[in-house]
């Protein structure tokens, strides 16, 4: 049993395996709260298998948590449909609909930069397909994040085309967009175009956490603030303290949950290149074997130092971990401090609430 949170050390479950809910979101209900993410169980880098449907945990303390299995199971038998697993199938994020009384899943694929929108009557399934090739407003597509604010409209901020960021309202059932969008990044190229773009509200202001487009090499998070859900958004920069990797801690942030009642926020973050943490970051970390493995013996092989042929290195290494095993990532939980309106994040070894 855990009793508290080790932000980037492998993290099993109850049956003692090791979580698979990446990019995750994190939901609260009926006293419980839930894990929903990418189930990357049988990746490993040297397929086609990408993700292997959604997966949901559930926990009763956030610290604890026991396999709920597949609420999007994946279709291996059939090549043509959205679930099966060389589909790249990324970050799933929900919103309740409370006229309709459905769960409204949104699906991001990244092979064909569309999303997919499913609904269910109950948070664990069956989802039942309703827009399979959705492109909001005719565009091109990537990370995303929804909301839906007191009054029950619902939003999405998503990267546009690999250039833009923008924020859009949802139509009453949280299916589709409507409107015009509203455009908060604009005209960039990665690496400084914005994406895993996540939203979160505190006190009348409003948030978008964004990191850059580096696969998945980590790079800094930056945050901006607006008092409008989707106009005005100001930069405040890189919310991390001492981060002397200057890569989040070596992650990237893929949403914020807001602990039901509290003012207590929660950086929900994966690390999908544990391998890479020699080079890019100095705290506890618990690399993958394998992949380290090989990265020292090319090392050697081109008699390359890891520390004072750092550069040189860290080409080498990013080279060998591009088709990582992300089954392997590990997961970066820290909680949100504020100075006034201004986020922080402050490394942790480890944490309670």
């Amino acid at each position: 049993m855990n009793d508290c949170i080790y932000p980037g050390r492998p993290w099993l479950d109850t049956n003692g395996k090791r979580i698979q809910a990446h990019g995750a979101q994190l939901w609260y209900e009926n006293g419980t709260y839930y894990w929903i993410g990418e189930n990357k169980e049988f990746t490993t880098g040297e397929d086609e298998v990408w993700t292997w449907g959604v997966r949901l945990y559930s926990s009763k303390d956030l610290y604890n948590w026991t396999d709920e299995g597949l609420i999007v199971p994946a279709e291996p038998d059939k090549k043509e449909s959205i679930f099966h697993p060389a589909r790249h199938l990324d970050r799933p994020h929900l919103l309740y609909n409370k006229e309709t009384k459905k769960y409204v899943l949104w699906l991001k694929y990244c092979d064909d930069s569309h999303y997919a929108v499913l609904t269910s009557d109950s948070l664990k399934g069956p989802y039942t397909i309703i827009n399979e090739r959705y492109f909001p407003y005719g565009a091109k597509c990537g990370d995303y994040d929804l909301y839906a604010d007191e009054d029950g409209q619902g939003y999405i901020y998503f990267e546009v085309n690999h250039t833009d960021v923008w924020g859009a309202k949802l139509n009453q059932e949280y299916t589709a967009v409507e409107g015009e969008p509203s455009v908060i990044y604009s005209d960039m190229k990665p690496p400084l175009t914005r994406e895993a773009v996540t939203h979160f509200k505190r006190g009348g202001k409003h948030y978008l956490v964004t990191s850059g487009m580096t696969g998945y090499r980590p790079n800094p998070s930056e945050v901006a603030i607006s008092d409008d859900p989707l106009m005005g958004y100001t930069v405040q920069g890189d919310p991390c303290v001492n981060d002397k990797s200057n890569t989040t801690f070596h992650s990237q942030i893929s949403s914020v949950f807001q602990v039901p009642g509290r003012d207590f926020y929660i950086a929900v973050a994966d690390r999908w290149m544990p391998a890479l943490n020699d080079w890019t970051y100095t705290g506890d970390v618990r690399p993958d074997p394998a992949t380290q493995a090989k990265i020292m013996a090319k090392l050697r092989e081109l008699g390359l130092d890891p520390v004072k042929d750092r550069e040189e290195a860290m080409k080498v290494a990013v080279h060998l971990s591009e088709a990582c095993n992300t089954s392997l990532a590990d997961y970066v939980w820290l909680p949100i401090t504020f100075e006034g309106d201004t986020v922080k994040l402050v490394w942790r070894d480890s944490w309670t609430l």
